[in-house]
């Protein structure tokens, strides 16, 4: 029975993102481990900015010293 948890900062993810990484998680699971996915239970927490740290320093803080091109946010996911 596996609990998966997602902690993502609150930035407006969309009811159709978190559904896909709920699917994409269950889905991953079974395929490496062969898990049951009515057992598999995937929670994603959205935390605020303001409670996130990266590197000692606030998300926000941290992100503005990164270059653009060096960290696509879409492949990293730096949340």
């Amino acid at each position: 029975m596996p609990y998966v948890n997602i902690k993502i900062t609150r930035e407006g993810t969309t009811p159709e993102q978190k559904a896909e990484l709920i699917k994409g998680t269950t889905d991953l699971l079974v395929r490496v481990l062969n898990k049951t996915p009515a057992t598999t239970f995937v929670v994603i927490d959205e935390i605020d900015m303001e409670d996130w740290g990266v590197g000692g320093v606030p998300v926000d803080e941290f992100r503005s010293h990164i270059q653009p091109s060096s960290a696509p946010r879409a492949k990293l996911n730096i949340s």
